[in-house]
């Protein structure tokens, strides 16, 4: 269910707001809700490329599978 968030941000950047908006034919409600939503994708999510070189890379392919077992069976020191 949607909420509704009260945010405070100064004349300026709502300017550059309702510009980036009307560009892309959005509300400025949806605007920050979509801009929001890739900024965390983009820092949440390994893009295809990343997920190449981690596969490639076998070390870091055991290193994390043992670091995996090794939590299951709650062996080592967590920090």
């Amino acid at each position: 269910m949607p909420k509704t968030v009260t945010l405070r941000i100064d004349d300026k950047l709502l300017q550059k707001l309702k510009l980036y908006a009307e560009a892309e034919n959005r509300t400025i409600s949806n605007f920050i809700e979509t801009a929001t939503l890739r900024y965390i994708e983009n820092n949440e999510l390994v893009d295809e490329f990343e997920m190449a070189e981690i596969v490639s890379n076998q070390e870091l392919l055991h290193r994390l599978k043992k670091g995996s077992s090794d939590a299951k069976r709650k062996k080592g020191k967590f920090v």
